[in-house]
């Protein structure tokens, strides 16, 4: 398998200067473009080094990280918003239509939720899926609101994380078409304390994204999920019903190992 080129530049939005790396398959057009956001201890170095940027490459996907304004190489650049308050939704939205060629899937880990929630709810064309990393701000929004959210969601969290975690497994829920994928012995930064079962794990919700028909995407009407998903940890379960309880959930008894907060 070539490998991957994964470049680095800079990008202006809403005037201010933000760095970000991107990685592209080596051959063939991406499936899809990917947007990873970030926790506040760390930046899109933490993707290069845990190796996203270059398994979602080498999987056909375009991967771009950024750094968001205040953290990493986009120090200088300042942010929308106070840290735990949800920025406004345009200031994502820009990102997006700067960096993503398209509807992209979001990743978003911890601080990153206080601007991935926002755009969410108000323009969710712009997520063709979302996979939320335990984030911030989730309790700032009511189940009405994420109700009537259909974009594809994958909840993502470690059975260490007695915090967030559960937290924001318990509002995410509401998202009617989502799935839970929890990493079992991680904590806070789930991916960084399971890198494997969290690539196999998304890797095994992109590839569903293809039986999705653009014009079920977002808002506008259901989209349908079919078959299984591996849970991460070699176990396959099905797609989490908005009803259902994610029993996973319910048993945590460690502290967390890890937080980025």
């Amino acid at each position: 398998m070539a490998t991957p080129q994964i470049t680095e530049s800079t990008v202006t939005v809403q005037g201010q200067t933000l760095f970000y790396r991107q990685a592209e398959p080596a051959q063939a057009v991406p499936k899809l473009t990917v947007l990873l956001l970030h926790g506040i201890r760390f930046s899109s170095e933490t993707w290069l080094q845990v190796g996203t940027l270059a398994t979602l490459a080498e999987n056909g996907y375009r991967a771009v990280a950024i750094d968001l304004p205040g953290l990493g190489r986009s120090k200088d650049a300042v942010a929308p918003a106070p840290v735990g308050q949800p920025a406004p939704a345009a200031f994502l939205k820009a990102v997006s239509e700067a960096l993503c060629q398209g509807p992209a899937v979001v990743i978003s880990p911890s601080l990153s939720g206080m601007y991935s929630l926002p755009c969410l709810l108000e323009h969710s064309q712009l997520f063709k899926a979302y996979v939320p990393v335990a984030p911030i701000c989730t309790e700032k929004f009511t189940a009405e609101q994420y109700a009537q959210i259909k974009t594809p969601t994958l909840i993502v969290y470690g059975d260490q994380d007695v915090e967030l975690g559960q937290t924001s497994l318990n509002n995410l829920r509401h998202l009617p078409e989502h799935q839970v994928l929890m990493l079992q012995g991680a904590g806070h930064a789930c991916y960084l304390d399971k890198p494997n079962e969290w690539h196999l794990g998304l890797l095994a919700f992109l590839k569903q994204l293809k039986l999705i028909s653009p014009s079920r995407h977002g808002i506008a009407g259901r989209s349908q999920w079919r078959g299984r998903q591996s849970r991460g940890d070699g176990a396959q379960h099905h797609p989490d019903p908005p009803h259902a309880h994610a029993r996973q959930g319910d048993r945590q008894h460690h502290r967390q190992e890890r937080r980025d907060r």
